[in-house]
């Protein structure tokens, strides 16, 4: 052990001149030494006990695009993802838990900040061309890393960051102590991990060309930082970013091969997409063996979710749910997320508690005994977590999101919930619709036109929050003029 300063200096030079000093008062004075030199050594060892033992461990570990019934334990017949499920299973499993965004970034600044995503300004997809690029995350918003790193952390990013591409919004200048991944949007291909042509693999803010499928470097390098903490004496906050299975569909051959071998009538499309899911709970399930074969597995905190649902056109499953990523009906939003923490948190436990990605800030914060920062949107979930009641997060709920081309021409789609009533409007050139999710859970009446009072409640209340919004820019600062 190495103890991180000595408490002890101060003492031992009070003890330098001993000469005029009596052989008795030298017994005495060594007793009174020794004694101080237990409690601070006790002290000492509390706090060393404290950084390692006591405090948890969090591995945040967010999967890209994965649809509500994409995995068996919600429900798919068609694969098998039993890394995951035990993941879930060894934890509490939530089946009323929502992204922030039906798209990757805004859902990603909204759990790194537990703030709305536009109150941090990335309410759209940030990309490579500044034309197409729809946010930039506030340069005076507090992330997770930060609050972690500020609280004698280790911080560390592996996989897919899509935040920014340039400094300062790169991990290394917004908490990430370590990071080994991907700063884009997108791979165009899994193998050469490129983007229009660039690079964007970093090794901290070096360019790195690693060879492999993305996932498999994503688990090796996950492996190699949590072996490396099984030696260290302080804790760790570990941001696990998949960038699977978000398209190209591009699983190892031999991985379609077992698919079709097992599932001889699939389609082909969708066996390709069950490929790529199976493919990362096996990359999931080998993190997950590390941790525990480390001895990191009894002290940390888990989190196991995706940043929006499934995309249709490459052959997701949203279980009954409507429409898919990129949609704000319960499709896009609705996401499968499960939390353990050994000892802690009841093994096989279910929630339909209902909470989306921002609120995992402050309740890890809460589960590690960090104070939680103020002016948060988002509120913490800890006591479901440990089995007790509490009521809801918030009364009403928001979701957005800004895009771009003919679509949505620079303009947003956005929802709102309060209660079991919904609003939203899915396309910016589309009447709002309104929805009883008690009654409709399928969103299959559109009450717009039949419940005036109830459309003009939510109306205005999707209004307020559009203003409270636009207090927050979300495009690069413009550079100061000179003279």
């Amino acid at each position: 052990m190495v103890l991180k300063s000595c408490p002890f200096k101060n003492v031992f030079n009070s003890f330098n001149h001993t000469e005029s000093i009596s052989p008795m008062s030298v017994s005495n004075s060594m007793r009174s030494v020794l004694f101080v030199l237990v409690i601070l050594f006790s002290n000492e060892m509390n706090l060393y006990a404290a950084d390692k033992t006591d405090r948890p461990n969090v591995l945040v570990i967010l999967v890209d695009d994965l649809g509500y019934g994409d995995l068996s334990s919600y429900g798919a017949k068609d694969l098998k993802t039993p890394q995951i499920d035990k993941l879930i299973r060894r934890g509490m499993k939530f089946t009323n838990f929502y992204a922030n965004c039906p798209v990757c970034s805004p859902t990603r600044a909204a759990l790194l900040t537990g703030r709305y995503q536009d109150m941090v300004g990335v309410p759209g997809v940030i990309r490579t061309h500044p034309e197409n690029s729809w946010g930039y995350l506030a340069p005076s918003a507090l992330t997770l890393a930060d609050v972690f790193q500020q609280a004698g952390y280790h911080t560390g990013i592996i996989g897919k960051w899509h935040l920014g591409l340039q400094s300062p919004n790169i991990p290394n200048k917004r908490g990430f102590e370590f990071f080994q991944g991907f700063l884009g949007d997108m791979m165009d291909d899994y193998y050469e991990h490129r983007r229009h042509d660039v690079n964007y693999m970093r090794l901290n803010q070096e360019t790195i060309t690693p060879l492999g499928h993305a996932t498999d470097l994503f688990t090796h390098w996950t492996r190699q930082f949590l072996q490396q903490q099984a030696s260290s004496d302080k804790p760790f906050f570990l941001y696990l970013a998949y960038n699977a299975p978000h398209t190209p569909i591009q699983p190892p051959e031999e991985s379609v091969e077992k698919v079709l071998k097992r599932e001889p009538g699939i389609d082909l499309k969708r066996a390709n997409l069950v490929a790529l899911i199976e493919h990362l709970d096996s990359g999931i399930g080998k993190v997950i063996r590390t941790l525990d074969e480390s001895g990191l597995g009894e002290n940390t905190i888990v989190v196991f979710s995706s940043d929006n649902g499934g995309q249709l056109n490459v052959g997701a499953n949203n279980g009954n749910l409507r429409d898919g990523k990129q949609s704000v009906y319960e499709g896009g939003l609705k996401v499968p997320t499960g939390i353990f923490w050994n000892n802690r948190i009841a093994p096989r436990s279910q929630s339909d508690f209902m909470a989306m990605s921002m609120d995992l800030f402050p309740t890890v914060c809460e589960a590690a005994g960090i104070k939680i920062p103020a002016g948060l949107d988002a509120v913490s979930f800890l006591p479901t977590l440990k089995g007790k009641t509490q009521p809801p997060l918030r009364k009403n709920w928001f979701f957005r999101r800004r895009e771009g081309g003919t679509r949505y021409g620079g303009k947003t789609i956005e929802a709102v919930r309060s209660g079991n009533w919904k609003l939203l409007q899915n396309s910016p050139f589309a009447p709002l619709e309104l929805y009883n999710l008690k009654e409709d859970p399928l969103e299959t009446k559109n009450l717009a036109d039949t419940n005036r009072k109830m459309f003009n409640q939510m109306s205005a209340l999707l209004r307020a929050e559009i203003q409270r919004y636009g207090s927050v820019p979300w495009q690069k600062p413009a550079l100061p003029a000179h003279d």
